[in-house]
C-alpha cells in the first residue's frame, strides 16, 4: 500500500470521527458512537499498516507520517477518555483535531517521502518516535481539559474529577514523553557517538520538558490552581513547537529531526 490508495481511507475516517463528535450530543444509544470511532480508528489503523508493508519501514519518518500517528493516537485516547469518564466534549475535540491532521496530509502530499537514511535505521527508531507521538495525544488531550476546567472555574464550577483527569494523564504523558526521551539518547548514541549535542530539536525538548515540570511541581504544591492550569496550554504551545515549528529554523536544517 501507498500514499495513493489515502484518500480512500482518509474520507471514510473523517466521515465516521466528524458523525461520532457530533452524534455523542445528540443520541442516547452509545452504541452508535462507539461503532462509528473504533470503525474510523481501525480503517486509520489497517492503512498505517499497510504503508507499514508497502514501504518495508515504519512509516514514521515524514512529518505526515508522524501526524497519522498522531490522530491515531488522539481519536484512542479521546475514545478511551470518553468511555471511562463519559467525558463528551473531549471525544468531539478529539476527533475534530484528528480529522484536522488527516486534512493536513491530502492537502499536502509533496511532505511524503519514502526515502529511510541510515541512522533511522537503529531498532531505537521506531519505539522512539511512537512513544513521543502518544504522549503528544495525551499532553494535548490534557490541555483541552485544562481549557475547559478554565472556563468552569470562571463560572464558578470546579469539577474535581476533570482535576484528577488532568493530574492522570499529564503524569501517563510526561512519563512517556521522558522515556521518548532517554530513547532518542540512546539512538543518538549508536548512531553519532553521543547522547546529548544540543541541536535546536533537542533544546526545545528540553525546555518543555521543564515546563511540564512547573506545572506538576505547581499541582503537587497546590497553589495558585488558575495560574497552574494555564501552564499547561503554554507547555503544549511549546510542544508545538519543538515538533511543528523547530523544523524550520534555519539552524536546524542540518538537524536530523528535521523531517522532509
Amino acid at each position: 500500500m501507498t500514499w495513493n490508495e489515502y484518500l480512500w481511507f482518509a474520507i471514510p475516517v473523517i466521515l465516521c470521527w466528524i458523525f461520532a463528535g457530533v452524534l455523542v450530543f445528540k443520541v442516547n444509544r452509545k452504541w452508535i458512537v462507539d461503532v462509528l470511532m473504533l470503525l474510523g480508528i481501525s480503517m486509520l489503523g489497517l492503512f498505517i499498516l499497510g504503508l507499514w508493508i508497502g514501504q518495508e519501514r515504519p512509516p514514521l519518518r515524514t512529518m505526515g507520517e508522524t501526524r497519522l500517528w498522531y490522530s491515531f493516537f488522539l481519536a484512542g485516547i479521546g475514545y478511551l477518555t470518553y468511555k471511562h469518564w463519559n467525558y463528551k466534549w473531549i471525544l468531539s475535540f478529539a476527533t475534530l483535531v484528528s480529522s484536522v491532521f488527516i486534512v493536513i496530509n491530502i492537502v499536502k502530499p509533496e511532505i511524503h517521502s519514502t526515502n529511510l537514511m541510515p541512522a533511522l535505521q537503529s531498532y531505537w527508531f521506531v519505539p522512539h518516535v511512537t512513544v513521543y507521538i502518544l504522549s503528544y495525544s495525551m499532553l494535548g488531550a490534557a490541555t483541552i481539559a485544562a481549557i475547559i476546567q478554565l472556563r468552569k472555574m470562571n463560572k464558578s464550577k470546579v469539577d474535581n474529577n476533570l482535576y484528577q483527569f488532568i493530574d492522570n494523564i499529564v503524569y501517563i504523558g510526561f512519563g512517556f514523553l521522558m522515556l521518548g526521551l532517554l530513547m532518542g539518547a540512546l539512538w543518538a548514541k549508536e548512531a553519532w557517538g553521543h547522547y546529548w549535542s544540543w541541536d535546536p530539536k533537542e533544546t526545545w525538548a528540553f525546555v518543555t520538558c521543564v515546563a511540564y515540570l512547573v506545572y506538576i511541581h505547581m499541582r503537587l504544591n497546590k497553589r495558585h490552581p488558575r495560574l497552574t492550569l494555564w501552564v499547561l496550554p503554554i507547555a503544549f504551545v511549546l510542544l508545538m513547537i519543538t515538533w511543528l515549528g523547530v523544523s524550520y529554523l534555519p539552524a536546524a536544517q542540518s538537524s536530523i529531526h528535521v523531517y522532509s
